[in-house]
């Protein structure tokens, strides 16, 4: 009777085990595969299920896949739902095919197992022969995953040390490329983008003429410009994005625009060719932190400074600031070398002027220049050089959104025959991305039409010497009789920059070519609303 019993007992199967087969790879290099390493890693696994079967091991249907996913930390969606199987209790034991494949952290480990143990869940790797029901293969799992842990941190070492000596020597150690350049997948190396190059540049003059990213950035969008679109090599398109605040300072501080390459808080001569030259560069980073320091925010005239914004330091080649100060009720300005006021009267030679003293001798070259008739000859040469420098800028902008048109409408075709063939892409994403595109090339159209307009007003525009003549002419009558504020405007209207040296004891105006014009149509629409009756401008002209 015994014996029947035992051998009933012997007869009975064996409980079932649940398994969950994890498989992950760090890089998403060869997952477009028929057979990849995944499911190399599966395929072994549910072998070594199946070979268990007198225990009772049944491997799941389900599958957890993290193709693309560093093992250094938990973040991982496939990870995630296995874990939450495992929680709800519908996990008897996770099958893996290298203890590395689960996770490379000891610390993380240490947690999954902590959560293992807490639902009753036991580990297996197939390769290196250890299971976590056994006090030995518990054993084994750390031995394992501190040489797993030791083998990441290596290669982590290891990178960064040939990141290091690679920027040390001025080659470009990946990541995406930047306006202006395009990268050469088989030397590895920044190439200059002619067009967008001459993009870059007048960006970072933009921003000079701007004195805000906020300003310039507007500007940009209004024109229709973007950040860098570029192809990766396996054929997936990153398109441009609008400019804002964070992308614009990115941009305008990125020292691979003067032909170099950062590392930590070092900088090395790279190999690239420069796109904006040190001279340029030096005016827009001291703009910048000048802003930084001041919040971006323009300081109001409350003193009646004609000249603010205007006068560079001649010793320094830095900005000149208005400054005052008062003496027994009486107000004395003047402007101050920034380079002497941060770091003291030594560092410059130039040091201050009084403010009345520099804005009289300004005032009094204009009026010099309107009597000379050789100099307004030059200026209209420099008008007409202004308008004519705009069109390389113009041609290469045109081309870009013709290029980028062109991409688009392939998308356009290629999402359309996806849908009709029945890739099984979604229908619902398909349909808003394709809308997107004609909404892109709807905005790239008008930008064309709006840059074609401009180039041929520029093909037509000339400044007439008259314009200037009378321009000039009408600046030393009325100039007495206007109010400060007005004359502040006038000013910076006529007025790029005005250079002091103080050692030489000179002053050199550059004039706002474009201003010439401008300020010559204000006076003839003046002269028109008048009709001759009232204004001090009317009368300033009838003089």
């Amino acid at each position: 009777m015994a014996r029947r019993n035992n051998l009933q007992l012997a007869q009975q199967p064996a409980p079932s085990v649940r398994c969950a087969v994890y498989t992950r790879k760090s890089t998403t290099e060869g997952l477009d595969m028929d057979f990849n390493t995944l499911d190399a890693q599966r395929e072994a696994c549910e072998a070594y299920i199946k070979s268990q079967m007198h225990e009772g091991w049944v491997a799941l249907p389900e599958m957890y896949d993290d193709g693309g996913f560093t093992g250094g930390n938990m973040d991982r969606p496939a990870f995630k739902r296995l874990m939450a199987e495992v929680e709800a209790g519908r996990v008897d034991c996770v099958v893996v095919y290298k203890v590395d494949r689960l996770s490379r952290s000891l610390m993380d480990f240490t947690k999954i197992m902590g959560k293992f143990e807490a639902n009753n869940v036991s580990f297996v790797s197939i390769t290196q022969q250890f299971n976590t029901a056994t006090s030995m293969g518990r054993l084994m799992m750390n031995v394992l995953l501190s040489f797993a842990q030791f083998e990441r941190e290596l290669v982590s070492e290891r990178t960064r040390d040939k990141i290091a000596a690679s920027r040390k020597k001025g080659k470009w150690a990946g990541g995406s490329p930047v306006l202006g350049y395009d990268i050469d997948h088989l030397t590895h190396r920044l190439g200059v983008n002619a067009e967008e190059s001459v993009q870059v540049h007048e960006i970072f003059e933009l921003y000079l003429r701007k004195q805000t990213l906020r300003e310039t950035a507007e500007e940009l969008n209004q024109r229709g410009w973007k950040t860098k679109t570029w192809t990766t090599k396996g054929g997936k398109l990153n398109p441009g994005q609008p400019f804002d605040k964070n992308k614009l300072h990115r941009l305008l501080t990125n020292v691979a625009y003067i032909g170099k390459v950062p590392h930590k808080e070092e900088v090395y001569e790279g190999e690239h060719d420069a796109i904006v030259d040190d001279g340029l560069w030096g005016k827009v980073q001291h703009l910048l932190e000048f802003n930084g320091r001041t919040k971006g925010s323009r300081q109001k005239n409350k003193h009646g400074a004609l000249l603010m914004g205007l006068v560079r330091c001649a010793s320094c080649d830095c900005p000149m600031t208005h400054t005052f100060t008062n003496k027994k009720n009486k107000q004395y300005r003047y402007y101050t070398c920034t380079n002497a006021h941060n770091k003291g009267w030594k560092a410059c030679a130039t040091k201050c002027i009084s403010a009345p003293q520099i804005e009289n001798a300004v005032v009094e070259q204009i009026k010099e220049f309107s009597k000379a008739p050789e100099m307004i000859e030059k200026t209209i040469r420099a008008v007409n050089e202004q308008y004519k420098s705009k069109l390389p800028l113009l041609l290469s902008e045109k081309k870009r959104l013709q290029n980028d048109t062109i991409h688009l409408q392939a998308e356009a075709k290629r999402l359309v025959a996806a849908i009709s063939s029945g890739s099984g892409e979604s229908g619902r994403i398909v349909s808003e991305r394709l809308a997107e595109i004609e909404k892109e090339i709807e905005s790239m159209n008008q930008r064309l039409a709006a840059v074609k307009d401009e180039m041929i007003k520029i093909d037509l525009q000339t400044v007439d010497q008259a314009d200037v003549k009378k321009a000039l002419a009408m600046f030393d009558p009325i100039w007495d009789v206007l109010y400060p504020k007005e004359q502040a405007r006038i000013m910076h209207l006529l007025v790029e920059k005005v250079i002091y040296d103080g050692a030489q004891g000179t002053i050199a105006i550059t004039f706002r070519p474009m201003g010439m014009k401008s300020l010559a149509s204000e006076f003839e629409q003046t002269k028109n609303e008048s009709g001759g009756k009232h204004g001090i401008e009317q009368s300033a002209v009838n003089e």
